[in-house]
């Protein structure tokens, strides 16, 4: 596993709950996207979007298909007129076999803050701080991953400063939000997150310590 593997992996298991539609071509490969319920320890389930290549697909994804994979956390932007959308969807990189759980969520991300936390309390008293992370990808590329965080993990989160690394373990999670459109229409969109079980500094070695 390279660098930028280790940097951002996310493993999840779950249901296929729509055929696979063709999203686009790279180099004569074609990329289906999906979307994949994964179920909570609720009663809840997370919808994630989920993209795929036609050589992993193999005869094709039929709804209902239970599948478990490995890949990235992944962002892009998505011109809708004159404005722009981040949207975000995990990218396959292996589809693999996870035969101990009826379903798997979780993310490891090494990245860097590159938006001022933003800190706040529920009127029930829960802290909560959202994050803004830059986790770098092969070609000079990056993914622009939205994070939250509660409690402890808040307080904490909420006094890093832009640029600094930090290394996280959490769960993609997905809900719906009403947004007025053209200043009238209200409509439903889904937005997508980590959400944060453990944050911690990352560890330098001995070499970078010298470095710096």
């Amino acid at each position: 596993m390279n660098t930028y593997e280790k940097n951002n992996r996310v493993i999840l298991k779950g249901k296929v709950c729509e055929l696979p539609a063709y999203s686009h071509t790279v180099l004569g490969e074609g990329f289906y996207e999906f979307i994949l319920e994964v179920p909570r320890l609720s009663d809840e389930a997370d919808k994630i979007p989920v993209t795929i290549s036609e050589r992993l697909m193999g005869n094709g994804l039929n709804i209902g298909d239970v599948i478990a994979i490995d890949g990235q956390f992944r962002s892009y932007n998505k011109v809708d007129g004159t404005k722009s959308r981040l949207m975000l969807t995990v990218f396959v990189r292996e589809i693999i076999d996870i035969v101990d759980c009826d379903s798997y969520n979780e993310i490891d991300l090494s990245g860097f803050v590159c938006k001022e936390p933003v800190y706040r309390t529920t009127p029930f008293g829960r802290e909560i701080t959202d994050l803004l992370l830059a986790v770098n990808r092969a070609y000079n590329k990056s993914d622009y991953l939205p994070c939250i965080t509660w409690g402890r993990n808040a307080k904490f989160a909420s006094e890093l400063q832009v640029g600094e690394k930090v290394e996280l373990k959490g769960r993609i999670q997905s809900r719906e939000y009403q947004k007025k459109v053209n200043g009238e229409k209200l409509e439903t969109r889904t937005a997508y997150e980590i959400s944060v079980t453990s944050l911690q500094l990352p560890y330098l070695d001995q070499d970078e310590e010298v470095a710096n």
